[in-house]
This record gives C-alpha cells, structure tokens and sequence, in this order.
C-alpha cells in the first residue's frame, strides 16, 4: 500500500488531508514541524511527499532543494496559496514533482499524486531490473550520429550501406521527411575510404534559388552586386572527400545543369570566373520526391536523374519499422538527459507501446521531438503514458481578440506586402504558430493567383521553400484566384490563460 507524507504547520488543514487521503486508501503520515518532516521524508519509508510551500524553519522549497540530495527520486507536491510564475518556475526547477494551489480541487490532487506513485513504482522496476541485468555498455553508444534499429528494414538498409561505402559511386538516398537521410550519408562517408577527409553537407531546399549556385561553386570578387571578395563554395571545401546534397529534388533547372557538369567533367566553375577547377568529390544526394514524377512535370533532369541513380537506398518511414521505436526512445532519451544535465530517466511499458501504436507522419525527427518534450515536463521523472500523450497534443489554433480573427491580420499582412509597404513579411512564418503560417502561405498563393515565385518573393523565403510548404499543407490553388486584402493592421494581443477554481 502507497505510503504519503504530509508536511503541513496548520494542524487542522494536515488532519484534513490526512483524513481524506486515507479515506482514499493511503498510509497517511503528517508532520506539522518542517524539520520533524524533513527528517521523515529522508528516511526512505515514504513514497510522495506533501508540503506546503510557506512554513516556519524551513520553507517547501527549502525541504525539496534538500530531499534532492538525500532522495532525488522521491515524488514531492508542493501545496501553495499563492500562484506565482517565480514560484512555480523555481519550485519546479529544484526538482518537485508537482505543485497544487489553494484552496485545492481534490479530483485534480489525485490525479496528480496517482501520477506521481507510478512515478515511484516505475522507477522501483527500473531498479529491479538493473540489478537482475547490468547494463550492457558495448550495446550504448554516445554518438549523435547513431542510426538506431534493429528491425528487418533497417537490416537492410545497413547491408546497402555496407555495399556502397567503398564504391566510388554515387548514391541517391530516398525517404520521407525526417527518416534519418543524412545519417545514411554520413555512415556511407564514416565507412569509406574518403572518411578522414571533409563531410561537407547542403540543403538544397533551404537555400534560397539565386544564392545556391554560389553556395555551391564559390563566386569570383565582383560576380555580382554585394560580392567584395572572393568566396570557396562547398565543392571545393569538400575536395577528396563528400559531399551531401539533400533535397535535391527542389534544386533550380540552372543548378541541375551545372551539377550534371560537376559529374560529368569534375570540374566546376566560380559564379563569375573562367577557369574550370578540377574537384575530387563523392555526392551523396537525398530526396522525399519522387523523381521520376519531377521529370513528368519538367522539374527535374531525366539525364541528371541518371547520372544519380547509380546505387540507391530507400529509408523506409518510422511507420514501417515500429519495433525500433523503444530503442529509438531510449537513445534520445538518453541522449537528451546527458544535454539537459539531468539523470536518466526510465519510461513505461504502457508508454512504449503508446509511441509504437502511432502514425508518426514525421518520421523519427517527429518522436525525438516528442520524446524530449516529454522529458522536458518529467524533469528527469519516469515517463508514463500521460507524458507522452500530453507532448503530442498539438495546440488549437490561435484566434485573435475581438471580432478579429486570425485570418484578418494575415490577410493585412499581405495587403501591406501587395502594395510594398513592408518588407518584413518573411519573418511571420518564424514568429507565428503552425496554424499561422498555413493561414500565410495560402492567402499569399491565393492573392499572387498560384504564382509561386510571385508569394515567394513577397514572403521573403526561396521558392522551394514555398513549395514544400505548399505541399506540407495541402493547398494548391488555382491561377487566378486573388482575393483582395482591404481591413486595418492591428497586432494581436497576447492570449490570457485562466486558472480553474479549486475546491477541497
């Protein structure tokens, strides 16, 4: 049976929480002198502790500050008549479990404290199983390069990994967005023998469509307006080893002209000079297109296309492989507990089965997300099932105060790019939520009537930047269809938060 402690000076509010937690099936302790709690709290007989924050001798915060250093593990709620953001911050930051304020919900009180004791139970089995089984160290790696999965996909990608490593090929790496596609090129370049030499990565779609080429194959001094010296482009800085050109499906015509050259003579060019270089590089390149329907639509090279399909590995989405999830789970939780300076934290079973019943549509960049969030709100506690379905809720949209919705400011955004009265546009999409950016992009597409270079360029991102957006969101709109943006700029005020009344 769960055994709780109560530290609380107001005699009467102790022996009310005690009566009606062990009306609720609790060994109930209580304390009213924060010493006499202290030293009970450290004797190891308790599994949550309950206490107030504001007490004489030693304060709540002061009896959790302390209870780090004897039991680190030990669940404490800290009972509070005063809702205060430092408070909370601070309370939180020393290590509590949880805090409630006064006066207190008791539905609310219980959930947390039944949380807070599979907590302890979780970690009980962790403990069990450690000492049944030592923790084999040649299994744990402390690479942020790892690619973890033992499933038989991922047995096959290693073999073509192994297969092409030593080739002097290249090789096009297909997958979904945020599969792990880099970690496929740099394990080809790892086990090559190119591997001492440079791993020079590019983002294709990141960069925007006039800077690419020179990002790619440096620029003479005066190429163009703003080029005061001369700049090495990444060929030349990857020269006798690798380069990664991801998402090289939303690469420019021009550029895929001038890339075919690279692999067809060695060679390439400066923007603005004469002379060809010789360059010694291995390309890697990687798409989430298909590139077979991109040379359909005129979007890609076909001859390109073959000069790049000479060795190809397909990295299957996380959906495909669901029995890596625990392990992929477990190495960013620990790889994230080390940079967040925090113990490592144990999760459960039912938690583990949650992530590999999910859909994961982002692939395992979207779970190393979730999973440190989740260790983010467990502050080095066992991770539970609530953890991991609360990281995954994904927040409502947000409306604007007043009749004003959120569409009317965007729609003004755009009336004010339309006319040039801003140039600040681009930076919306960085500032605002997921719900914001796709109320952006559509209206901009809509209003530049499906012309994306046009609603590139008044956002201010690269026009391959656009598309994925486009495509991420599902909107395609017709040529044609411009709707005009005529109300006021107003900016939205900050959203209020409200507190839920709490009774006992």
């Amino acid at each position: 049976m769960s055994r709780i402690l109560i530290i609380e000076d107001d005699p009467s509010v102790a022996s009310a929480l005690h009566d009606w937690l062990r009306d609720e099936g609790f060994v109930v302790d209580m304390a009213t002198d924060s010493a006499q709690g202290l030293s009970s709290a450290q004797s190891g007989r308790y599994d949550v502790v309950v206490t107030d924050l504001q007490m004489p001798g030693l304060s709540g915060l002061e009896i959790i500050e302390q209870l780090q250093s004897a039991r680190a593990h030990l669940p404490v709620i800290l009972i509070t008549a005063y809702h205060t953001t430092e408070a909370a911050i601070r309370a939180i930051k020393l290590g509590a479990y949880d805090y409630v304020v006064k006066p207190i919900d008791p539905s609310e009180f219980l959930r947390i404290l039944h949380r807070a004791l599979e907590s302890t139970r979780i970690r009980a089995r962790e403990i069990a199983r450690l000492v049944s089984k030592p923790l084999d160290m040649g299994e744990t790696t402390s690479s942020r390069e790892a690619i973890i999965g033992k499933s038989k996909v991922m047995q096959t990608v290693y073999k073509e990994i192994g297969r092409v490593a030593a080739m002097p090929v290249t090789v096009l790496i297909q997958g979904e967005t945020g599969t792990g596609k880099e970690l496929v090129a740099r394990a080809i370049h790892q086990h090559s023998d190119r591997a001492p030499q440079p791993f020079v990565t590019v983002n294709c779609a990141a960069i925007p469509e006039n800077l690419l080429e020179s990002e790619l194959f440096g620029h003479e001094a005066g190429a163009f307006t703003g080029a005061k010296t001369r700049r090495i482009g990444r060929f030349e800085q990857a020269n006798a080893g690798t380069i990664f050109l991801d998402e090289i499906g939303d690469m420019s015509p021009g550029t895929q002209v001038k890339l075919l050259r690279v692999l067809q003579e060695k060679t390439i060019s400066r923007v603005g000079g004469k002379d060809p270089i010789l360059v010694d590089v291995r390309i890697l390149a990687a798409t989430h297109r298909n590139l077979e329907e991109a040379i359909e639509a005129k979007e890609f090279r076909l001859d390109l296309f073959h000069r790049l399909n000479v060795a190809v590995i397909y990295l299957p989405p996380l959906s495909q492989r669901r029995e890596d999830i625990p392990d992929l789970a477990n190495y960013f939780l620990t790889r994230y507990s080390a940079e967040f300076n925090l113990e490592r934290p144990s999760i459960a079973d039912d938690a583990l089965e949650f992530l590999q019943q999910q859909s994961w549509p982002g692939n395992v960049r979207e779970l190393e997300n979730i999973v440190r969030k989740a260790l983010i709100a467990s502050r080095g506690y066992p991770i539970s099932f609530d953890h991991l379905r609360a990281a995954l809720i994904k927040p409502t949209s947000p409306r604007l105060a007043g009749d004003q919705k959120l569409t009317d400011y965007v729609t003004e955004l755009l009336a004010q790019a339309q006319l040039g009265e801003t140039g600040n546009v681009g930076n919306v999409s960085e500032i605002l939520t997921e719900a914001v950016e796709r109320e952006l992009y559509g209206q901009a597409i809509r209003l530049a009537g499906g012309d994306q270079t046009r609603a590139a360029r008044w956002l201010g991102v690269s026009r391959p930047t656009m598309r994925e957006k486009l495509t991420r969101y599902g909107l395609f709109p017709t040529r044609g269809d411009t709707p005009m943006a005529t109300r006021a700029l107003t900016k939205p005020p900050q959203r209020e938060s409200r507190l839920g009344e709490y009774e006992l």
